[in-house]
């Protein structure tokens, strides 16, 4: 039987937890940054081509969880890597209204400016892209601006499109797909006749040889219907479920099979736990991150 001094103390103990918890999960998207790694040789990737490849995804950019000043930190972290491509995902704008500033595109875009690879650095879109940017809800078309800033900087993106590449000799290709959640149905914005703006059919039959393919998806969601033409999917989106306990999240837009990591559906996918937060500025058990797959030569499949 608990003493009465017993139980207050226990409760005391448990709200002391509690703050430290939640102290622990502010601080994550700030103070802590990882770079995961992954290791894989697809069936539909040449053995002996090793591509090493960066991933940046969901930056959320905004003051002060993700600030400029981080954004370059992210940036020198990610050249380190000596990456062949840099690829990003999508969701550069800030994603949650807790902030207090929102960062505009033509100071975000620039900083990204200075990610390096031999083969360049190649971007697509995500949801909060599109839904931050007003005019384009309100008239259902257009472009964001999160996209001509991307493009003002010198980087390409990808939207329902496929660009032929080589490293040492042997060709790939990197298809990226539109937005799959890009325009809200909300009352106050001008009604839409679909949602995405994903053509993953159109987007595959830029691929005009049996060259490998390495697919640019924000939303994982897509998984299900890329067949086995593609090599490996990237995708963002969930940021691993923002709190991520034991292997399980209790928020997952994508379904819990989706929410993280390294699977095999028709083909190989890699959902990265990204960098930024939606809807608060909170983590835990799945710290911001970098990611870095080689594909190609044999080896673990996560270190």
């Amino acid at each position: 039987m608990f003493s009465r001094r017993q139980f207050f103390q226990g409760l005391g103990g448990l709200g002391a937890l509690g703050v430290s918890t939640a102290a622990y999960g502010f601080g994550e998207p700030v103070l802590q940054l990882r770079v995961v790694r992954y290791h894989l040789t697809p069936p539909k990737w040449p053995a002996d081509l090793q591509l090493k490849v960066a991933v940046v995804a969901d930056l959320h950019a905004c003051d002060p969880w993700m600030s400029l000043e981080r954004i370059h930190a992210i940036v020198e972290r990610t050249n380190a890597l000596d990456a062949d491509i840099i690829v990003m995902l999508g969701d550069y704008v800030a994603g949650h209204r807790h902030v207090t500033r929102f960062i505009p595109a033509n100071e975000w875009a620039p900083v990204l400016a200075t990610l390096k690879a031999p083969l360049g650095v190649h971007a697509i879109l995500g949801n909060h892209d599109y839904w931050e940017d007003k005019t384009v809800q309100r008239e259902g078309r257009g472009t964001v601006n999160a996209r001509r800033a991307l493009e003002d900087a010198g980087i390409p993106v990808y939207e329902n499109d496929a660009k032929r590449l080589s490293k040492d000799g042997h060709p790939f290709w990197l298809a990226g797909l539109g937005d799959q959640l890009a325009y809200l149905p909300a009352r106050h914005f001008r009604p839409v006749r679909r949602i995405g703006v994903d053509d993953l059919g159109a987007t595959l039959k830029k691929v005009t040889d049996d060259a490998p393919v390495i697919l640019l998806a924000h939303e994982p969601d897509v998984a299900a219907r890329v067949p086995s033409r593609v090599a490996v999917q990237l995708s963002g989106h969930t940021h691993g479920g923002q709190v991520r306990l034991l292997g399980w999240s209790p928020v997952a837009p994508s379904g819990q099979k989706l929410t993280y990591g390294h699977l095999r559906m028709n083909c190989d996918i890699i959902v990265s736990g990204g960098l930024g937060c939606s809807i608060m500025p909170f983590r835990l058990g799945v710290p911001p991150e970098i990611g870095l797959v080689t594909l190609g030569r044999s080896g673990p499949t996560l270190s």
